[in-house]
């Protein structure tokens, strides 16, 4: 009669298998490990594709191996695992390879351990194994199989993390080519649509957001090209920004602030970029009101005011020209009144309210203004040229302003 097995005394109920417990099931893994297979390969179709294919035979020697390795540690724990550990990684990278969840073989674990464990009772009636080492097998076994999906996890990350890493550089490069504008070979963005499974649209929307940058890109679609990695980092949009698209965007954008440029044909995204990124300017400067969110749409016309300084002091030391001759003071007042008098075109006692003045104060400035002007406050395009200067120099002002 089969002498019984015990699990050694180390006052753990569920301790180390005996090292015999090895010898015993050691001539058990040739037929365990074609049970195992046929089993697996009906639970799960897919793995009996790949074992009747280039790479049956590779798959077969790591089933092979994670089992061996199994009864090696049980007779010496201080066995070596290199090549367990390698093939489990290897099965991992290949599921990731093949597009496939970690479900199918962590099932296939599962169910090789259940079927060890039933091969393990088998024999055990025969050796009279008591009670207590079953358990201690079958806590052994079901760890060892933690221990291999935990393997077999970590190759399957390794090619999530560089897809996922190669995925974002590619939707990177897409984003700069995108922004490079009509010289880029529409046959490289083709490419790239392609490769990343990203449409291109017709219209597109930029948004330049402002440091510190708080965005997660998994809280945005897949369909917005991100490069938050840019010392000015930005986003594209595809199309317009609806109703559906701005409540996204406030809720991916919550904490961190940006300017939402005009919506524009995807050929023009570099113009979409550049007046959302000049708002921000603006905004740092304190022309344009801080928000979290803001639209260059509600701020075209300080843009185009605003789009050439240089220009802009040209066309003020022209269409000032008249009162360059006057005291600093004077042509100050002068050219607030006439400022107030294009923006309202108001009565003395208007503009006296506006300029904190008297009515007749107003009327004494009006008839100076008309006298140093002439006919450049008559001619509408004179007119208009003045009203847009002075516009511009007060919104430039106020960049000049003490903050606070």
């Amino acid at each position: 009669m089969p002498r019984l097995i015990q699990p050694l005394d180390t006052g753990d109920p569920l301790g180390p298998l005996p090292q015999e417990f090895a010898a015993i099931m050691r001539p058990e893994l040739p037929s365990l490990i074609k049970e195992i297979g046929m089993e697996v390969t009906r639970a799960y179709p897919e793995y009996a594709r790949l074992l009747n294919g280039p790479n049956g035979q590779s798959i077969r020697i790591g089933v092979e191996q994670s089992l061996s390795s199994f009864v090696d540690l049980v007779a010496e724990p201080s066995s070596p695992t290199v090549l367990r550990d390698d093939m489990c990684r290897r099965f991992g990278r290949f599921e990731a390879y093949e597009g496939r969840s970690m479900d199918a073989l962590q099932g296939a674990y599962r169910l090789g351990a259940r079927i060890a464990l039933r091969r393990a009772k088998k024999v055990g009636r025969s050796y009279n194994f008591s009670p207590t080492l079953m358990l201690s097998f079958a806590d052994a076994l079901f760890a060892y199989v933690d221990e291999l999906e935990s393997l077999s996890r970590e190759g399957y990350l390794e090619v999530q993390t560089q897809s996922d890493q190669q995925g974002e550089a590619m939707r990177r490069r897409l984003l700069h080519l995108v922004l490079a504008g009509r010289p880029t070979p529409r046959t490289a963005i083709a490419e790239l649509c392609e490769q990343t499974g990203w449409v291109l649209p017709e219209q597109v929307t930029l948004v330049a957001v402002r440091t510190p940058v708080g965005v997660d890109p998994a809280d945005l679609p897949r369909d917005v090209l991100v490069d938050l990695g840019d010392p000015q980092p930005h986003l594209l949009v595809p199309g317009p920004l609806d109703d559906a698209r701005r409540g996204m965007l406030d809720r991916a954008l919550t904490g961190t602030r940006a300017a939402i440029g005009l919506t524009v044909p995807t050929a023009d995204a570099s113009d979409s970029l550049r007046w959302a990124r000049r708002v921000v300017e603006l905004i740092d400067s304190g022309v344009i009101d801080d928000a979290p969110a803001v639209l260059c749409e509600d701020h075209l016309i300080t843009l185009w005011l605003l789009s050439d300084p240089a220009l802009l002091d040209q066309l003020a030391e022209r269409e000032l020209a008249p009162v360059a001759h006057i005291s600093a003071n004077r042509r100050e007042r002068l050219i607030e009144t006439l400022r107030i008098w294009l923006d309202t075109r108001g009565t003395a006692a208007q503009m006296g309210e506006l300029l904190d003045v008297h009515p007749q104060t107003v009327r004494y400035r009006m008839r100076s203004l008309e006298s140093i002007f002439g006919e450049q406050l008559v001619d509408p395009e004179s007119r208009f040229s003045t009203e847009a200067v002075l516009r511009a120099l007060q919104l430039r002002a106020r960049s000049e302003e003490p903050a606070g």
